[in-house]
């Protein structure tokens, strides 16, 4: 994990010569965030003393002995979200190992997917000593552990990518689709696409998409020309919509798809009957495409979407195999980052480690995934890159930025 600090001028770091406090705190982070990449990348997180050691605890395990607290809260119980819940616990661990020698222990607490079990593990942890709450994973449960969290004065830091559960003092880690939209429009439209087509389905998704590709593909010179919506999995619904992207083709020249790679073949399919191409128009969409399903279907060679950066999930999806046994979820890096980075600041903030002004310093902070950064509001910035899809692959086409310029709102 590292802790930006920057001059003001895009990508370059400053040194630690003649940086006020509060920015060579920001710098010292680096340096162990710097230490603990290494360790990642290398594959020789076994040569790192740790106090990850795992203890039982009650209501929960713990992990490490640090002196500061934070709490983990998953469904470990859910029936429906075990295998992640797992996965994101494991994480946690492999953090504590890579991080080495670390001031934090976490109480790891099961909410039993369910917003009344996430009120009973955060008001626990509190109880126990927890200074800063990671988790839960799903939005209603988000908001009941955030009104706890909130009453005792303690931070969430949480997973799920509802941003409605969002508010201040509850920050959400996770891959909102709001970020991906921005990216991939601003992206085709630095590549001189003007005007937007969209085919979005009717579901929650859609309607948190759309509000942002409206708001996204409507400024900088750049304007909406369509947006159809259909009922996912109606064939007749689908080619009702199509035909109404048909009729838009040419004037419009791009088509943004916000449809995952389960009902993506119902929607080419349509697509192809009705005679519409990539090559007539360029197709885009979010980070659901970051799917090898979708990199397969033949008429989106060419198209663009916006995704985190997979090299560094690529080397901790093989650490975690090694030590686990099993392939990590996506979602993984999420627990990871969230553990790496409380102790971070715990190890360079001190009293104020978890404060508001701390987690959300609008220079952000270098993960997994690239580099994110909080909201006031508790949503998060982060740094995409953008991949084309090629004959059954995607390739980077525009690299994830290593910085963020200018303030958060």
């Amino acid at each position: 994990m590292r802790v930006s600090g920057q001059d003001g001028r895009r990508g370059e770091s400053i040194g630690m010569r003649g940086v006020p406090g509060t920015r060579r705190s920001l710098l010292q982070a680096a340096a162990i965030g710097a230490l603990a990449a290494a360790c990642a990348g290398t594959g020789l997180d076994g040569l790192v003393e740790s106090n990850a050691e795992t203890q039982p605890g009650q209501g929960g395990d713990v992990i490490g002995n640090g002196p500061v607290k934070v709490a983990l809260i998953l469904p470990l119980s859910a029936a429906s979200a075990q295998g992640a819940a797992q996965s994101l616990r494991n994480a946690a661990q492999l953090a504590m190992s890579d991080f080495g020698n670390s001031s934090i222990q976490i109480l790891v607490k099961d909410d039993k997917g369910t917003p009344d079990g996430a009120r009973q593990a955060t008001q626990e942890a509190i109880q126990a000593g927890a200074e800063l709450i990671l988790g839960p994973l799903f939005g209603p449960s988000v908001q009941a552990a955030g009104q706890v969290a909130r009453a005792a004065g303690k931070p969430v830091i949480a997973f799920s990518s509802d941003a409605s559960a969002a508010q201040r003092g509850v920050y959400l880690l996770s891959f909102l689709p709001q970020s991906d939209v921005q990216r991939i429009v601003a992206f085709a439209g630095s590549r001189g696409k003007r005007s937007f087509a969209a085919l979005i389905p009717q579901n929650a998704y859609g309607n948190v998409v759309e509000a942002e590709f409206q708001q996204a593909a409507n400024q900088g010179g750049r304007r909406v020309a369509l947006v159809a919506r259909y009922q996912p999995g109606n064939k007749a619904s689908i080619d009702a919509a199509v035909q109404q992207i048909k009729g838009v083709v040419g004037s419009a020249d791009t088509l943004f798809i916000a449809e995952g790679a389960d009902g993506l073949g119902a929607v080419t399919q349509s697509m192809a009957a009705a005679g519409i191409s990539s090559q007539q128009i360029q197709i885009v969409s979010t980070g659901i495409w970051n799917d090898p399903r979708v990199f397969g279907i033949g008429m989106l060679n060419g198209a663009w979407f916006a995704a985190p950066d997979n090299a560094r999930y690529n080397a901790l999806a093989g650490r975690y195999q090694s030590q686990f046994g099993a392939a990590p979820t996506r979602i993984a890096t999420l627990s990871y980052d969230a553990v790496t980075l409380a102790s971070a600041l715990t190890q360079n903030f001190g009293t104020q480690r978890f404060s508001e002004a701390t987690l959300t310093n609008p220079n952000g902070f270098s993960g997994q995934d690239g580099v994110f950064r909080f909201r006031s509001n508790g949503v998060n910035d982060r740094g995409l890159a953008v991949y084309e899809i090629r004959s059954g692959s995607a390739q980077a086409i525009s690299a994830a930025p290593t910085s963020f310029t200018g303030a958060t709102n």
